[in-house]
């Protein structure tokens, strides 16, 4: 069983490649499933006057919703393919979100934080941030924030838990307590994370979530899925060797898929 369900494609603005490139990229690797994730449309702030390429314009949506699921029906023979959002999760914007994700028929929905207010945490443009922050107060408000998204009821898993790590700015004190509340808080809604590959690529050198946050949910019974969070077609399932290989010398033999908003867990 071979999963990568974390994608992005050229609509988002900052990735390459068509969606169909994915898919025959996928088929060539070898995916058994491939997931459709691109971002959902900026909410809280305004694309034209913001960093530039963030994400698919709202018009876009519903172009990428029936493109992928004519894709969905053009390849199902040769890959199964699944059709996602990454939702970013915006305080006070959780009617707004609601509404985009009630409106298509996903067969799941990323919950993921990349926002503190207008500070996006995961863009590079945006390091300088940093400058002056209390690092463990951000981390505080950063997993705050997980936590809600946790809460909201609105996702199907959560993305790239520790996503604050990944410029490389920690704090001197340990930040377990902080992980460990935004993992209780999944694991209290039922909910399952992914172990986002990416984070190999980033100064932070590490996966997303660390290998304790793993070996919690593994202690705790939290279930994982897998991405890798490309941005080009080339980059499809890229580091998810390394990925099975972590899942499994923690004790994980099954992994999360999705369908029709309905969880399914496999072995791998």
């Amino acid at each position: 069983m071979l999963i990568d369900y974390h994608t992005h494609h050229v609509r988002c603005g900052h990735a390459s490649g068509e969606l169909e490139d994915y898919v025959k990229r996928g088929i060539e690797i070898g995916l058994t499933q491939l997931g459709l994730s691109d971002h959902m449309p900026l909410l809280h702030v305004d694309p034209q006057t913001y960093y530039p390429e963030m994400a698919m314009p709202m018009e876009e949506l519903p172009r990428y919703v029936e493109e992928c699921l004519y894709l969905k029906e053009k390849y199902k023979d040769h890959i199964d393919i699944r059709v996602g959002l990454e939702g970013d999760y915006i305080e006070g914007y959780e009617k707004e979100i609601a509404a985009i994700i009630n409106a298509y028929p996903w067969d799941y929905v990323i919950g993921s934080v990349h926002f503190l207010g207008e500070w996006d945490i995961s863009d590079f443009r945006q390091t300088g941030n940093w400058e002056g922050k209390d690092i463990f107060a951000v981390y505080t408000q950063y997993y705050e924030a997980v936590k809600k998204a946790a809460r909201s009821g609105m996702y199907d898993y959560l993305g790239h838990l520790d996503m604050i790590k990944r410029f490389g700015y920690v704090p001197e004190q340990d930040t377990w307590e902080l992980e460990k509340a935004a993992l209780d808080a999944v694991k209290e809604s039922g909910m399952a994370i992914e172990l986002n590959a990416s984070g190999l690529r980033h100064p932070c050198k590490e996966m997303f979530p660390s290998e304790r946050m793993l070996r919690y949910c593994q202690e705790v019974g939290i279930p994982v899925t897998l991405g890798s969070d490309a941005h080009q077609p080339e980059r499809l399932g890229q580091y998810l060797d390394e990925a099975r290989a972590l899942l499994k010398s923690l004790g994980f033999n099954e992994i999360a898929t999705f369908a029709g908003r309905k969880r399914l867990l496999v072995t791998f």
